[in-house]
């Protein structure tokens, strides 16, 4: 699957591929220090966020922290026609 950038593709492949192998080969086995893809993940995660802004996709909602709160288990709001 695809990255919702195209140029930010790539990123996600690389760490799409160091997660796994993380998971694998590291957190199956009892180590769950997630260090090891931290910084790719940043660089994949900047570059979507700014994908997004490209595309006026407005991540508030995203950056929000809703598990282990009320909003948890609230349905997302509808749009008004």
């Amino acid at each position: 699957m695809n990255s919702i950038g195209e140029e930010c593709t790539d990123l996600k492949k690389k760490y799409d591929d160091c997660f796994n192998s993380w998971f694998s080969e590291r957190f199956l086995k009892g180590d769950h220090d997630d260090s090891v893809c931290s910084g790719i993940f940043k660089v994949y995660q900047d570059c979507v966020k700014n994908a997004m802004k490209q595309q006026n996709i407005d991540f508030k909602e995203i950056d929000k922290d809703v598990l282990g709160t009320d909003n948890e288990f609230k349905a997302p709001p509808t749009e008004s026609s």
